[in-house]
């Protein structure tokens, strides 16, 4: 399957699919401990960013105080496609939702406010709708 390019077929097809765990957002000095199964990791100076699940987390007594949702857009966006995350963000943002932005080789992944999951993933549906898709 080839990767989407064109922003308007990007947003008829996004197919958002909401994961059932909760996640959070971490940070570690040296590699990541035993036992984690990071679906996200980010080097920067001041450590190692790792997004897990909010279970794997508490059992490593690993501080966090943000806990989202994930969901993951199942169109199969190109990464040097223009204006999804744009659009995406936009549409979240109009609703008073933050969305963190992860891109994968071949999926968009966007963490939101876990209490506000369900809301996004109707939202993100509603938006794939008007462009000409259908409901995830």
């Amino acid at each position: 399957m080839n990767a989407e390019r064109d922003l308007t077929r990007l947003l008829a097809g996004l197919r958002p699919e909401l994961d059932p765990g909760r996640y959070v957002f971490t940070t570690v000095d040296g590699p990541a401990p035993t036992g984690l199964a990071p679906v996200v990791t980010v080097a920067e100076p001041e450590g190692l960013t790792l997004v897990v699940r909010q279970e794997e987390a508490d059992a490593a007594s690993l501080p966090y105080d943000y806990v989202a949702g994930r969901i993951t857009l199942r169109v199969h966006s190109a990464l040097d496609a223009v204006g999804l995350t744009a659009a995406v963000a936009r549409e979240l943002a109009d609703a008073g939702l933050s969305c963190n932005v992860v891109a994968g080789f071949h999926h968009d992944h966007l963490f939101v406010e876990h209490a506000r999951a369900e809301e996004a993933l109707g939202l993100l549906n509603r938006l794939a709708e008007r462009s000409g898709g259908r409901a995830g």
